[in-house]
């Protein structure tokens, strides 16, 4: 059963209809010293991160600050929203931003590094801030939110460019939006015939579930297909009005999803994870990322092991449904993306043959056929559109011929040392190999003499 909502002793007064007003919880939220103190114990550590300047935004709904313990130092939700000293140290590969999401930017606020999606960042607001967040370079901070010549280049930018099916709104959180922006572009973005799915990611409906109203819901069941993740952590964030806000979602038809961090001393167990994606799987959202937290400023504290992550899995694989079992993920630093990390099932593998291991260690072995014609689907296949991934085929593109091989950038260069073309540097095609990628002596039909030339 979820977690029993409560109200801090400090709000006992507040009248039922401001406390489920989510203007007034916004307009309440928690960011001093003495407010905060009002409702828990603050240590020392906390005191001195809360006093100092320069620190990543402090604000904290009251339903939120509720659902911490007061006395608890160690409490899971305390340690995501208040911050210590531990914030203001430093640590080797310690990046502002780790994941080169402004070098995948090709307009302010848009990140492209996937081949058909994107990223669009509409507000740099949350209705809470978690002292883990990956881009806490501008979230929070009002002279860095997006404006509305920012909204139209996001949206020209979509608009000519068709190998974009898929649109992530995030942020800060796009539901604290005023109602009537979010609509907008939630709507202009339906309107740009290439654009399949419409994406949210959103905390809002766990430091918020106000917010999330039955009016909110209706203006997204008109865009359909939306899909929306929230990001639990810990199973003490499901309370009763989370799971009543998932339920109003899930009845607009939106599919829900959870993205969780690994944070050191939250949820670093496999018992506590176990426990989250019950309940989660119980609400109708099912658990989709698992993240190794970032390096970004202020995180340190949070990191844990990648072991650790993948001992998580072990942990649920096999011992729990398939359903609720995220992927485990590192958001590569640099900007590689995600990076799908898990337990190694695949033992051992020979011709006709492949060694697996199940969760319990049962150890088996799959015997692959020796008719398969992996050709027979091509005629099949050639009824379907390809879509243009330039530049970014990667290991996929290998597979399917339009390469041999991935250099590092400048690699050519590297290797030329110095000496620049020559007579034995002329020809670049006894580099090609046959067969392989779209050069023109390389197509269906061309003369024998070009192979010749590529075997001399």
């Amino acid at each position: 059963m979820p977690t029993p909502s409560r109200r801090a002793k400090f709000y006992a007064d507040v009248p039922e209809d401001k406390w489920n007003d989510w203007r007034w919880q916004m307009s309440n939220r928690l960011n001093t010293v003495g407010e905060l103190a009002n409702v828990l114990d603050l240590s020392e550590s906390e005191r001195k991160a809360l006093e100092s300047k320069n620190l990543f935004r402090v604000d904290i709904t009251p339903y939120f600050a509720s659902l911490i313990d007061p006395h608890d130092p160690h409490d899971p939700i305390r340690a995501q929203v208040i911050p210590t000293d531990k914030e203001m140290v430093p640590f080797t590969s310690m990046m502002e931003d780790s994941l080169a999401e402004d070098r995948h930017s090709p307009v302010p606020g848009l990140v492209h590094r996937y081949p058909d999606r994107v990223l669009m960042l509409v507000t740099t607001q949350c209705a809470s801030y978690c002292r883990y967040c990956t881009r806490s370079r501008i979230v929070g901070d009002p002279s860095q939110t997006f404006s509305r010549a920012d909204f139209d280049a996001q949206i020209a930018y979509l608009e000519r460019t068709p190998q974009v099916r898929d649109v992530l709104l995030s942020g800060g959180d796009p539901m604290v939006l005023a109602p009537k922006l979010f609509e907008e572009i939630i709507s202009r973005l339906r309107a740009i015939p290439h654009i399949e799915i419409i994406r949210i990611g959103s905390r809002v409906p766990v430091f918020l579930p106000m917010r999330v109203t039955q009016e909110m819901c209706d203006m997204l069941s008109k865009y359909h297909p939306i899909w929306l993740n929230i990001h639990v952590n810990h199973p003490n964030e499901i309370t009763p009005e989370l799971a009543a806000a998932c339920d109003r979602l899930s009845r607009a038809g939106i599919p829900l999803g959870n993205q969780s961090v690994l944070l050191a001393g939250v949820n670093d167990s496999v018992h506590i994870q176990r426990k989250l994606v019950h309940e989660l799987v119980m609400m109708r959202v099912r658990p989709y990322y698992l993240y190794q937290c970032d390096l970004v400023e202020g995180a340190g504290h949070f990191r844990t092991t990648v072991s650790k992550g993948i001992e998580i899995i072990e942990g649920l694989r096999g011992h729990t449904s398939g359903y609720a079992v995220p992927t485990f993920v590192v958001d590569a630093p640099g900007g590689g993306g995600k990076i799908p990390v898990m337990p190694n099932y695949v033992l051992s593998q020979a011709p006709g043959k492949v060694v697996l291991r199940n969760f319990e260690g049962f150890i088996t072995t799959y015997a692959e056929p020796e008719d398969y014609n992996p050709h027979a689907i091509e005629s099949l296949e050639a009824q379907i559109e390809k879509r243009n991934e330039p530049g970014q085929e990667g290991v996929l593109g290998l597979l399917e011929g339009h390469d041999m091989f991935i250099k590092p950038a400048q690699y050519d260069e590297v290797h030329d040392r110095g000496g620049g073309t020559h007579r034995l540097k002329a020809d670049s095609t006894k580099w090609q190999p046959l067969g392989i990628g779209h050069e023109p002596h390389l197509i269906e039909g061309e003369s024998k003499d070009a192979e010749q030339k590529l075997l001399k």
